[in-house]
């Protein structure tokens, strides 16, 4: 395999996670898979066909290295959304291959009219109006230069969606600004469509609007880290379970489709007293065995996880002693019988009865689970399991 470890990627698990979303989502709402951050760590190019599999035909990205990535293995029926970051002289390519883009400023709204006379056909843009997150977007004090920069120029442009994103929908010390983006926003999308501005799309929610702010919903919804298995936040589940039809739940509805397993790649017994790895940051109070791991900080195993880290040895939780290192890292499995070097180790996922979840990595760094999955490598190979 030429790699130390690698990530294995559950099609049930998916398949399963999609029907949830698309249920709470609603039969007349679109799908949009958000497929940033190369899949949230899953591997753009494994999960776009294995999300066309499970019936996905429209995926958000980024930028535009990513649209092209998600463009070579999509099919020709899927769409690319490009959410974020575009050159100028890529916006040709974007067109040339009916790739939509936001448009969220008028230099960006002038180079996509200028692309589209070059290909000779229309750009298909997404106007991201500025709502109150403040980062990117129309703000309301542009909307009569916008309206008549669209006029003029409609025959170059295609108003495919009108769109915002929310400053932390999940997080309840939040409501009150959504709230007043959400109005903001209708206030805005209402006025291009008076204005003979009409969007074939309008998309304002992500996973965590889904669930709190069920209005958000409209005629697309943008999901990203809910497909993949994982609450936005354990406020967002909360809010989910206090729903009247949920009540009596037992079972989170959402499954971790990722699993990330290596190999024991040596064994060493260590005597009390002795110090393990760099420096002095644990040391042995017993007689202990410890095995060596090929996984480090630079495969996306936190530095901040030494001491603190958990691994399945033998169906086992066993401790990670001492500190990560940039390759390799250390954990001790005195209490697993008959192990031996090649053992699998299971860094996520699950051996025999027992889980390692990616929450269990960022609640003891302080991270996000967002950020966990992304800092895995796009070396690590990934294979698709049933």
């Amino acid at each position: 395999m030429f790699h130390t470890s690698y990530i294995e990627v559950s099609k049930s698990a998916l398949q399963a996670n999609l029907q949830f979303l698309k249920e709470l989502a609603g039969p007349d709402v679109r799908f949009c898979s958000v497929v940033k951050g190369n899949a949230y760590g899953h591997g753009i190019e494994h999960f776009i066909p294995l999300a066309e599999e499970c019936g996905v035909d429209y995926f958000g990205v980024h930028s535009a290295d990513e649209a092209l990535r998600t463009h070579m293995v999509k099919r020709n029926s899927s769409h690319v959304m490009i959410m974020g970051m575009i050159e100028d002289e890529e916006l040709d390519w974007a067109v040339e291959n009916d790739i939509s883009f936001y448009v969220f400023e008028f230099e960006r709204l002038e180079a996509a009219v200028k692309a589209a006379k070059e290909q000779k056909k229309k750009a298909r843009i997404h106007l991201e109006l500025e709502t109150g997150m403040n980062r990117i977007g129309f703000h309301w004090e542009d909307r009569e230069k916008l309206v008549s920069y669209i006029k003029e120029h409609g025959e170059h442009l295609r108003v495919q969606g009108v769109s915002t994103h929310f400053a932390g929908a999940e997080s309840i010390a939040n409501y009150l600004r959504i709230q007043n983006q959400i109005a903001n926003y209708n206030r805005y999308q209402w006025y291009l469509r008076k204005k003979g501005v009409r969007a074939e799309i309008r998309h304002t929610a992500c996973s965590a609007p889904l669930v709190s702010y069920p209005q958000t919903k409209m005629d697309m919804v943008r999901i990203g880290i809910a497909q993949y298995g994982y609450w936005p936040s354990k406020e967002t589940y909360m809010q989910y379970l206090t729903r009247d039809d949920v009540r009596h739940m037992t079972e989170n509805p959402l499954r971790q489709i990722i699993s990330w397993k290596t190999s024991i790649m040596s064994l060493k017994n260590v005597r009390a007293g002795d110090f393990i790895g760099y420096g002095t940051a644990y040391q042995a109070t017993d007689d202990i065995l410890i095995a060596t791991v090929p996984v480090g900080y630079c495969h996306g195993f936190n530095r901040n996880l030494s001491n603190l880290g958990k691994v399945l040895v033998h169906g086992r939780r066993v401790p990670v002693v001492g500190m990560v290192n940039m390759n390799m890292l250390i954990v001790e499995v005195s209490h697993c019988p008959g192990v031996k070097r090649r053992d699998e180790v299971v860094l996520v996922g699950s051996q025999r009865d027992n889980r390692i979840t990616v929450s269990s990595f960022s609640d003891m760094t302080n991270d996000v689970n967002y950020e966990t999955l992304v800092r895995l490598p796009r070396e690590i190979p990934r294979f698709i399991i049933d």
